[in-house]
């Protein structure tokens, strides 16, 4: 069977998708799937054609992954690591790697995917999953990647992560054990007439029209803050007072972990708009759950294709 590398690069969307739910970042996904054509092409004379092209490449990705994690490595949420805050609370943060990021829903699902698998697929980069499979030590988080995900059988599962079968299996009741405890918002299909109502309310900088639409247990985060804020009221004081400077923001709509997003850009100084902000919004019950605003534009701004300053009409 004759492979080159442009059939390994056909694969590519489908094996950064599966990279991200492994490693919780875009920006390592993509550094991954590299080193997983990279190895794909030095070993070509060993694929057989047994499997599928895509079927071998997921093996590999998946050991690159294996590969690249320890027991200990995991991204986090800053909701799951202490306790909310409030305007007065100190401001501290970590680096890019602590965190999980959102990805380009273009650079993870594949186009040719069908209808169901496409639904799958978009299901399986939302924020809430991703952060879940967080918590299962790397080989578990491959055998249900690959079994719930994927659907591919334990016998295969064991074949690529080079375990046994009843090993396999072990590792995946252990996994849904773990996932069973974590609770998970029950999200819900954008509505479109809630997501133009945010829209709206950001360009007119309406702070009660934006709280209006939160959860009363809405969260809002800011990585690579540490700080996260909850509920309507506190949201609604940081939004008037440290906040204040997204006043004059301008959103542009993009698609991102599988959810409803925006990219903000915020007033510059000397013209234009600055991006400030990937945001991702996770609904659930009619509402925003969690208002997750991605500070660190120089990294996911370019896998958006989005520039870093933009002149809007009323910058002219």
């Amino acid at each position: 069977m004759h492979v080159d590398a442009a059939d390994l690069e056909t694969h590519r969307t489908a094996l950064t998708g599966h990279c991200y739910r492994m490693l919780g970042s875009a920006a390592d996904a993509e550094d991954a799937v590299q080193e997983t054509i990279v190895r794909a092409w030095r070993s070509l004379d060993r694929f057989e054609g047994r499997s599928s092209l895509r079927t071998w490449l997921y093996r590999i990705a998946t050991n690159v992954c294996l590969d690249t994690l320890s027991d200990s490595d995991r991204r986090f949420r800053p909701f799951e690591e202490g306790p909310a805050g409030s305007i007065e609370s100190t401001l501290e943060t970590h680096e890019r790697t602590h965190w999980l990021e959102p990805i380009p829903d273009a650079r993870a699902i594949p186009s040719d995917a069908d209808p169901f698998q496409t639904a799958v697929l978009r299901q399986s980069i939302r924020l809430a999953f991703v952060a879940a499979l967080q918590h299962l030590p790397p080989r578990q988080r491959a055998a249900v990647i690959l079994t719930e995900v994927l659907g591919w059988s334990a016998a295969e599962v064991a074949e690529c992560i080079e375990a046994s079968v009843p090993a396999v299996n072990s590792a995946l009741q252990r996994a849904r054990a773990t996932l069973g405890k974590l609770s998970a918002d029950d999200v819900n299909d954008e509505p479109s007439e809630l997501l133009e109502q945010y829209l709206d309310a950001f360009h007119r900088y309406d702070v009660d029209a934006l709280v209006n639409l939160l959860r009363e247990d809405a969260t809002l985060s800011m990585p690579p803050y540490t700080l996260w804020l909850q509920g309507p009221e506190v949201i609604r004081r940081w939004l008037v007072g440290p906040g204040f400077g997204c006043e004059g923001s301008r959103l542009i709509p993009v698609n991102a972990s599988g959810s409803p997003a925006f990219a903000q850009y915020r007033r510059g100084e000397n013209g234009g708009h600055q991006a400030w902000a990937l945001i991702v919004l996770e609904l659930a019950g009619g509402g925003i759950a969690r208002w997750n605003s991605f500070l660190d534009v120089e990294t996911l701004f370019p896998l958006f294709g989005l520039p870093l300053k933009r002149f809007f009409d009323q910058d002219r």
